[in-house]
């Protein structure tokens, strides 16, 4: 009997070790909203799955400062699987009985972190990839910045950066492609908004710093230059707001050409600087983002053009000397003495909100890093794929924001007027299918690693790709065969997207832009 007993015992042990051997590992690096999407849609497929992220706080974004799911800029109705799943969470979290697609930074980190914590996802916080250890075209392993060694069968890299698929040896790009590349009329330098009334000049006749001289810039042409960067700030009027904190390096000559602009403009308001934004925010909460075509705002101008291939540590200078314009600009209309006091007395009403970023002094996490590497992989996504060629057979979501692309740099045109480059702004008016090949190296590249964020696309494909929902989506479907690809044993390359198909089908994603008749996108 006994001899039986232990018999039993020990094929129960082996079932179950055998049935844990063949439970892959996917390692995600990168908790932002797309990498939480593929961690979470990793698990319900069997994997083990280790999320790393590069801060104390998971949520990119979304938890750094932007409340909307962006529905005023595409079509709702695209929004399916993990990403609607998201906001219905947080609509329940607000005792709604439909999803919230604008929502507060504290409630959307606590939904994705209850997401992860049910699916027993481990985090690893505060850690970057530091080496990227191959073998035979396949990432074996990656050692982190804090000495870790993570070993997994298949990678996602759901950074806004692309750091660990630049360190595993893929192929990418950043900045603009000329309009002649991939035949895109959208594409390039873009001078092409009305001229702003203030002198580029400094009093001895030097450019200021930040902007461009207008020499060699032509339209259509390719530009190494980046969609402006700056940080969502979360702002109050209530009486319990936090006073801004003085930025750690002022300089207020940052800001002679918002000097000029109150000189001509006394009149001048505060949305005219700042674009602030209520959503279904609580009353006197508002979300600050850069004001488009202004003399002066949130974004700091030429301050990110090393960005995507720079180190960490010259990253980190990046970010503050972000924060120090940020938190200059807040300082200088509140303080200067050249501030009309009607603009002033408005400023002075403005603090940080209380109930947000906690931990970090009331200050988002993350800069918002609009655009940085863009891997070139099995298929780039370009304009004519938004607007013409809208069908793939490898269809794995569906895209439909605009085409938006913040300005690009300050170009001088003159020594009294200069223009704000880069703005691409178009609507979308039907779903555009996103192939699985935009989120998989080339094969020679790399074979287990999949791209969910840093897609591989053209600026111009990429400016409406570039929205958390649509990263969210992109990042369940790379969960999802990044876990075939284990248990198969193959290539990403080689996954079987009729069965990726069939499984996003079956969580409830649309992926299939004749499957029912949409809204036209009509949002302006």
């Amino acid at each position: 009997m006994k001899k039986t007993y232990r018999v039993i015992v020990l094929l129960i042990l082996y079932a179950f070790r055998s049935n844990a051997s063949d439970r892959p590992t996917v390692v995600v690096y990168g908790g932002t909203p797309g990498g939480i999407s593929a961690a979470v849609a990793a698990a319900r497929q069997g994997a083990k799955v280790i999320l790393i992220e590069q801060t104390r706080h998971v949520g990119g974004m979304n938890t750094s400062g932007i409340g909307t799911a962006e529905t005023e800029h595409m079509i709702e109705e695209t929004i399916s699987g993990i990403p609607l799943e998201v906001y219905t969470r947080i609509g329940k979290a607000y005792g709604m009985n439909k999803p919230a697609f604008y929502f507060e930074s504290h409630v959307a980190e606590k939904i994705f972190v209850a997401m992860l914590t049910e699916q027993h996802i481990s985090v690893v916080y505060g850690a970057f990839v530091h080496i990227v250890n191959k073998r035979g075209g396949a990432i074996q392993s990656i050692t982190l910045t804090n000495g870790k060694r993570i070993s997994g069968d298949t990678f996602i890299d759901a950074t806004y950066e692309g750091d660990l698929m630049a360190r595993a040896g893929v192929s990418y790009t950043f900045g603009r492609e000329s309009k002649m590349q991939y035949g895109e009329s959208l594409a390039g330098i873009r001078l092409l908004d009305k001229p702003i009334d203030v002198s580029p000049y400094d009093d001895n006749g030097n450019l200021l710093p930040g902007f461009a001289a207008a020499k060699n810039l032509i339209n259509g042409e390719a530009s190494k230059r980046i969609i402006n960067y700056n940080f969502r700030l979360m702002m109050s009027t209530n009486t319990d707001k936090v006073p801004f904190p003085p930025p750690s390096h002022y300089d207020a000559n940052r800001f002679l050409t918002l000097r000029r602009l109150l000189a001509k403009h006394p009149d001048t308001i505060l949305a005219d600087i700042i674009d602030l934004y209520s959503w279904n925010y609580p009353p006197g909460k508002f979300e600050a983002n850069n004001k488009q075509n202004s003399v002066i705002s949130l974004g700091l101008f030429g301050g990110n053009t090393s960005y995507p291939d720079a180190g960490y540590e010259k990253r980190k200078q990046i970010f503050q000397d972000h924060k120090d314009w940020t938190l200059g600009l807040l300082y200088f209309l509140q303080h200067d003495q050249s501030v009309p006091k009607q603009l002033l007395d408005e400023a002075n009403r403005y603090g940080l909100a209380p109930d947000e970023f906690k931990d970090n002094h009331n200050f988002p996490y993350y800069l918002y890093i609009r655009e940085a590497r863009r891997m070139i992989g099995s298929y780039v996504q370009t304009q004519k794929d938004i607007f013409e060629e809208t069908a793939k057979n490898d269809a794995i979501a569906l895209g439909s924001h605009f085409v938006d692309c913040h300005h690009v740099q300050k170009v001088a045109i003159s020594k009294t007027q200069y223009i704000n480059e880069g703005r691409i702004w178009v609507k979308v008016d039907k779903p555009y299918e996103l192939a699985y090949r935009i989120i998989t190296p080339k094969r020679n590249d790399c074979t287990n690693l999949l791209v969910p964020v840093c897609v591989s696309a053209s600026h111009v494909g990429f400016c409406s790709i570039r929205v958390e929902v649509t990263w969210m989506q992109l990042g369940q479907a790379a969960g999802i065969a990044a876990v075939m690809a284990a248990k198969n044993k193959q290539p990403v390359q080689e996954v079987n997207t009729r069965k990726l198909q069939e499984i996003l089908k079956h969580e409830g994603v649309l992926f299939n832009r004749d499957e029912k008749q949409w809204i036209s996108n009509d949002k302006q």
